[in-house]
C-alpha cells in the first residue's frame, strides 16, 4: 500500500494583472480572467486553483507589508484604513428629536444628574434590594409598625391612616406619570404626521 504525497505549491503567486489588496479588510480581487481551456473542462478544479492562488497573495502580502507585533498571546499584524467602503446594510439612523424635557434642561443650563443605580442595600435583611418597585425600599414605610404622623397634614384636618395615605400618594403619582407619558406619545405622534 503505497501514500502518495502531495505535492508542494509554490508560494509565490505571479499573475499578469496584479491583485488588487484592501488589508484593513483582508480582502484580494483578481481581475484575471480564468483560462477558458481550463474552466471548460474541469470548473470547479480551475475554480480552487484561483482561490488558492488569492489566499496565498493575501497571506504573503500580510507578511511582507504589514507591521507586527508580537505579544505573549501571539504575533498580530496591524491592518491599515480600509481602502474599499463597505455599503451600509442599514441606512443610517436620524437623529432623535429631543424630547421636551430635554428642550427645557438646555434652555435652562440644566445637567443630567448621575445615576446611581437601581439597588440600594438593605441593613436588616444584609441584601441588595431594589429602590422602588415590586419589594423596594420605598415600600417599607408602609409596613412599619410606627408611622411619623405629617404635622401640616394634622394641621390642616386632614387625618388618616399614615400608610394607607402613603400608598394614595405614590397611586397618584404613578397615574400622573402615566398620563404625561401619553400625552408625550400624542405630542411626538402629531410631530411625526406634520413633518411627512
Amino acid at each position: 500500500m503505497t501514500t502518495s504525497v502531495p505535492e508542494k505549491l509554490s508560494v509565490t503567486v505571479d499573475k499578469p494583472i496584479p491583485l488588487e489588496f484592501d488589508m484593513a479588510h483582508l480582502c484580494c480581487f483578481d481581475n484575471n480572467p480564468l483560462p477558458p481551456d481550463q474552466y471548460s473542462s474541469d470548473l470547479e478544479a480551475c475554480l480552487s486553483a484561483a482561490v488558492r492562488d488569492g489566499a496565498q497573495a493575501l497571506i504573503n502580502q500580510v507578511l511582507t507589508t504589514l507591521p507586527l507585533k508580537s505579544t505573549s498571546d501571539g504575533i498580530y499584524a496591524e491592518l491599515p484604513e480600509p481602502v474599499t467602503s463597505l455599503p451600509r446594510e442599514k441606512p443610517v439612523p436620524k437623529e432623535r428629536e429631543p424630547t421636551k424635557w430635554e428642550l427645557f434642561a438646555k434652555k435652562k443650563g440644566i445637567k443630567a444628574k448621575q445615576r446611581d443605580g437601581k439597588l440600594v442595600y438593605d441593613e436588616e435583611t444584609g441584601e441588595w434590594v431594589p429602590k422602588w418597585g415590586y419589594k423596594g425600599k420605598n415600600k417599607d414605610v408602609e409596613n412599619q409598625w410606627l408611622v411619623e404622623v405629617d404635622e401640616k397634614r394634622e394641621a390642616q384636618g386632614k387625618e388618616g391612616d399614615e400608610r394607607t395615605l402613603s400608598r394614595e400618594e405614590r397611586k397618584r403619582r404613578i397615574k400622573l406619570n402615566e398620563r404625561q407619558h401619553k400625552k408625550n406619545e400624542r405630542r411626538d405622534a402629531a410631530a411625526g404626521k406634520l413633518k411627512r
